[in-house]
């Protein structure tokens, strides 16, 4: 009897402690500071006329609280609910809670190739470098056995063909103003090419509305059904650096929108029901000292290197806010990804170890 009762609860222990996630959804927001996600609206920015466009009503109206804790749950509602309740936050630097990218660089390339590789590649020094040499994660995971051919990646910059060298890599980067659908687009696909090409295009061809990149990536989630999505917003960055702080909050909250819907689908799929993780981050952090650098970021700007993470699913115990003194980086990020799949992530460069607490119960 003791010997059943041993055994039933070893089984019962290894069936807890199984995999769960089949599915991961990465999601990244270009330079979003950690300030405003941890402690809301940002006065000293929304009161400067250089950067309120004249309406810090609007601002305060739509971003303030009582609090921070009430301001940035306005700014990202999902987040501070749903997330916080369920999942992991990191990066509350007020607390102690330190992540940071480990290049020395403090910009986007860098960034995305250090969250996806796992590795800092010094010679990935610009915005405008070739194919990255280094494999990825996604590229990794693609070539498993139960994901091969179910990877897709969707980002609203163009650069996004080469951090994830397309070529090489043999799933389908869509970025910028690339069409969806190939040579045989659906109805569907064909009106997406059509409102992204017509439309107002304030950063030119470099980088298309966000709205774009949302909208195929979610119809890629509905009609394709891969396993591992990679959707990377971009309009944080753009009106950060264009100082329209009104614009900066509301890609964020937008953003925070289009997560709940993400997980609202998911959550609602025969595929992806409890079997799907969400992982969100940041390719960098900007300037907050001085607060006109808020717009900026590079090695020369103090706090470009901050940066938070977050993460919700079935791997993941539910903490909140994590409150706990320690410093983790970006590089760690890729591991992770791999891990919460079932997967060790190893290729031909270094691949930093995981973040150790994600995984902790």
């Amino acid at each position: 009897m003791k010997k059943s009762i041993l055994i039933l609860f070893i089984l019962t222990s290894f069936l807890s402690s199984a995999q769960k996630t089949e599915n991961i959804i990465i999601i990244t927001t270009d330079g979003f500071r950690w300030q405003e996600v941890f402690k809301g609206l940002d006065t000293a920015i929304a009161n400067d006329k250089k950067f309120n466009q004249g309406d810090s009503t609007y601002i305060y109206k739509k971003y303030s609280g009582q609090d921070f804790k009430a301001s940035r749950q306005k700014i990202m509602p999902f987040f501070w609910s749903e997330i916080a309740s369920k999942g992991q936050i990191y990066g509350n630097r007020d607390l102690g809670n330190k992540v940071d990218v480990a290049n020395p660089y403090w910009f986007s390339y860098p960034g995305y190739s250090e969250i996806m590789t796992g590795n800092v590649d010094v010679n990935v020094n610009s915005n405008g470098y070739k194919a990255n040499p280094n494999v990825n994660v996604l590229e990794f995971l693609n070539k498993q056995p139960k994901l091969k051919g179910k990877t897709a990646a969707f980002g609203a910059w163009d650069a996004f063909d080469r951090i994830l060298n397309e070529e090489r890599s043999g799933f389908p980067v869509i970025s910028a103003f690339d069409n969806v659908g190939g040579n045989k687009p659906t109805q569907t696909q064909k009106l997406l090419n059509e409102m992204r090409n017509n439309s107002f295009k304030p950063f030119h061809e470099d980088e298309c509305l966000d709205v774009f990149t949302h909208y195929q990536a979610m119809d890629e989630l509905k009609t394709k059904k891969p396993k591992v999505l990679y959707i990377a917003y971009g309009e944080t960055d753009e009106w950060a650096h264009h100082g329209d702080y009104r614009s900066y909050l509301d890609a964020a909250n937008q953003v925070d929108k289009w997560i709940q819907e993400i997980w609202n689908f998911v959550q609602n799929d025969p595929q992806y029901k409890n079997k799907t993780t969400l992982f969100i981050t940041v390719d960098h952090g900007r300037g907050d000292k001085i607060k006109s650098q808020w717009r900026d970021h590079g090695a020369d700007i103090e706090g470009a290197s901050q940066i938070w993470f977050a993460a919700m699913g079935p791997e993941i115990a539910p903490k909140g806010e994590i409150k706990t003194d320690s410093q983790l980086y970006q590089k760690q990020f890729a591991q992770t990804i791999a891990k919460i799949m079932g997967s060790n992530f190893t290729t031909n460069h270094p691949v930093e170890t995981e973040v150790k607490e994600v995984f902790e119960k």
